[in-house]
């Protein structure tokens, strides 16, 4: 299952941001920790370093990551140039209150009266950034839902005297390379409803816990996973909950919207879907599988054109 989703005010906020990148000194990145590759958006990466501009990385939500993913992407991020990465949740007053001090880090030449930092705050739909930008400002200056893609349009906000915060919409790209980023992204709320299909992020959702976490699974659960695939997980949940249609079956629709709210919610555990060494695995998977398709297309294309020079021969 391949997911795309990339409503036409997602296009008109790239643009404007390309447009707002230049008069910026820095960009704050929001990423999911429990996904932070598959939640970092190329566009971003090509917007700043085509202007050169330093980064903030911020891994949201570690109370729902797994602590020892975190500390490895943070270390990841940290090794590259002018990136600086910070693990928080915006639970913590204390987590948001450092912000400023490691932004001013990244651009110790801008954030005085005659020269504002200024900021540009960056993010997927739904990976959290309205609540930051609000916890920031100690008052409600965007908009928080439970739906991706609630904010759409930039705003500009001051941060003390000395910053100023320029707040995008939520944006995703328009193809998603690799399907199990757009499964991810899917399982972790970041998509439209309208742009999948539950059940089968579901099954994906639980395939990968059975492989990383299938303890959480029983500890939430009560069943053992031994044997079991993603399938057979959310028929489980189906059945130690009780979801039956009319009819008796077990109602795999209902099932599958529970697991995801339990992943989602962190009833489930504190769970990473991607390390730094999975994701260069899958990485690796995803160019060997393009190289195989170039070579077929290759050889098709080779084969055709060695049966038109033999039909012309044979006229």
């Amino acid at each position: 299952m391949s997911i795309q989703w990339y409503p036409g005010h997602m296009n008109a906020a790239r643009k404007k941001a390309a447009e707002s990148m230049e008069n910026t000194d820095l960009v704050i990145e929001v990423l999911d920790a429990r996904l932070p590759e598959a939640s970092c958006n190329p566009m971003v990466e090509e917007l700043r370093l085509f202007r050169q501009r330093p980064c903030l990385k911020i891994l949201n939500k570690i109370d729902l990551a797994d602590p020892a993913a975190t500390a490895a992407w943070s270390a990841y991020y940290n090794a590259q140039e002018g990136v600086t990465a910070y693990a928080m949740t915006t639970k913590k007053p204390g987590d948001v209150a450092r912000i400023p001090e490691l932004c001013q880090a990244l651009a110790p030449h801008r954030g005085v009266p005659t020269k504002p930092l200024r900021i540009m705050i960056m993010g997927i739909p739904n990976v959290g950034k309205s609540t930051l930008m609000n916890a920031l400002l100690k008052k409600k200056v965007a908009k928080v839902g439970d739906e991706p893609a609630v904010t759409k349009m930039q705003q500009k906000l001051y941060l003390g005297k000395n910053m100023i915060l320029v707040d995008t919409p939520g944006m995703l790209w328009p193809k998603i390379a690799l399907a199990s980023d757009g499964l991810m992204l899917a399982a972790s709320h970041a998509i439209g409803s309208n742009a999948l299909i539950e059940d089968e992020v579901a099954v994906f959702l639980a395939d990968e816990l059975l492989a990383r976490y299938p303890q959480l699974l029983t500890a939430r659960y009560g069943f053992k996973t031994e044997g079991m695939d993603g399938i057979a997980v959310v028929e489980g949940v189906a059945a130690r909950r009780g979801f039956r249609q009319k009819g008796g079956d077990l109602d795999f629709e209902k099932a599958s919207h529970i697991f995801l709210q339990d992943y989602r919610t962190g009833a489930l555990g504190r769970i990473s879907l991607e390390t730094p060494e999975t994701r260069g695995a899958r990485l690796a998977q995803h160019a060997a599988e393009m190289a195989a398709k170039a070579a077929a297309a290759a050889e098709k294309a080779a084969e055709k054109a060695a049966n038109a020079s033999r039909g012309k021969r044979g006229t």
